[in-house]
């Protein structure tokens, strides 16, 4: 599998990324085990996790147990923690069932990283990552109504120096390598990027910020910053929670699936999806190429990816994503999938 850099660390990820959200709630234990020795031995060396997963849904019981599954499989398996790179999160503000909701700072930073390397029973965590602003985002469908107008930048700027600090000292004590942002905007990382070059402390490597054929807020201002100050995208949803998978098509709903649990996947499913998702559909067909495979070759081609994300709740799923490594589209494919995109070019 072709290995990206994952920004100026000198470290060098796969491609695909094995995402872990559902582990503990859609995905059992000796499940997400199995999947952990199926990614590895297919050359993935990238983990993505978080503190507040598993997902689908979220619940104040099963917070960190994502976590702690990737924890009993290192257990189990000391001797291969150093033959992957595990990034995990520090939840941040907004979400009550963490730390009361508290926002990221210096006085949440070193307590939640014991937390995190206490349940995946490591001692070091490669990749760290903030998972949103504590000034807001405009992800998950809340571009539609951003104002920036209500944010202190003064505040934000302080905030940013403050964690940045904090980070330095688990740098230093060894408990983190280096450090990502998601769910972030061209301004944030521009802000993380010139305090921590001014002060000399913890650089931005990446950002996770969603991405997909259906989603591609990524393409200007942030794809300009990923390339000329290499920040490599590590894209989340690159499947769009599975409608890129056609199976929910025709008003289907698989049982088991993410939408039983979500009806609106996250806000994604407009009457406006239909159509795009049938147009993807169509192009992968012409071309002969899995509609899986199509997504997720696609994402791989775009100059400021450094990873994946892809999740698979069965074992069965996660064998047939790996057969993206084969698959190679055609200029022909890629200038279909530009023609679509201009047709539906933000179906959710």
């Amino acid at each position: 599998m072709k290995m990206n850099p994952m920004g100026r660390t000198g470290v060098m990820v796969s491609e695909l990324c094995l995402g872990t959200m559902t582990f503990g709630t859609q995905t059992s234990e000796a499940e997400g085990h199995a999947q952990l020795d199926c990614a590895l031995a297919n050359s993935i060396n990238f983990v993505d996790t978080a503190e507040m997963y598993p997902v689908n849904p979220i619940a104040e019981e099963t917070i960190g147990r994502t976590e702690e599954i990737i924890g009993t499989w290192n257990a189990k398996n000391r001797s291969r923690r150093s033959d992957y790179i595990l990034a995990t999160k520090h939840s941040g503000e907004g979400l009550s069932y963490v730390r009361n909701g508290d926002p990221i700072s210096s006085n949440t930073i070193a307590e939640t990283i014991e937390g995190n390397l206490r349940r995946l029973q490591t001692d070091y965590i490669d990749l760290y990552q903030f998972h949103w602003p504590n000034r807001g985002s405009y992800m998950f469908r809340k571009n539609w109504d951003y104002n920036p107008a209500t944010q202190n930048k003064a505040e934000t700027l302080a905030q940013m120096e403050d964690c940045l600090e904090a980070l330095q000292k688990q740098v230093d004590k060894g408990n983190i390598r280096h450090f990502g942002l998601s769910n972030e905007s061209a301004w944030g990382t521009a802000q993380w990027l010139r305090l921590s070059e001014d002060r000399g402390l913890p650089r931005v490597a990446t950002i996770q910020n969603e991405y997909s054929l259906l989603c591609r807020l990524y393409d200007t201002d942030l794809a300009e910053l990923s390339v000329n100050e290499e920040v490599g995208l590590i894209a989340f949803s690159p499947l769009a929670a599975g409608l890129l998978t056609g199976k929910y098509q025709d008003s289907v709903t698989p049982a088991g699936s993410r939408k039983t649990f979500t009806a609106d996947l996250g806000g994604r499913t407009t009457q406006r999806v239909w159509p795009a998702v049938d147009a993807y559909s169509q192009i992968a067909a012409k071309h002969e190429v899995d509609i899986v495979h199509m997504s997720l070759a696609w994402c791989l081609t775009r100059p400021f990816m450094c990873s994946a994300i892809f999740g698979a709740t069965r074992h069965a799923q996660l064998e047939h994503i790996l057969k993206t490594n084969d698959v190679v589209l055609s200029a022909e494919c890629l200038a279909d999938i530009t023609e679509a995109h201009k047709s539906h070019p933000m179906p959710f």
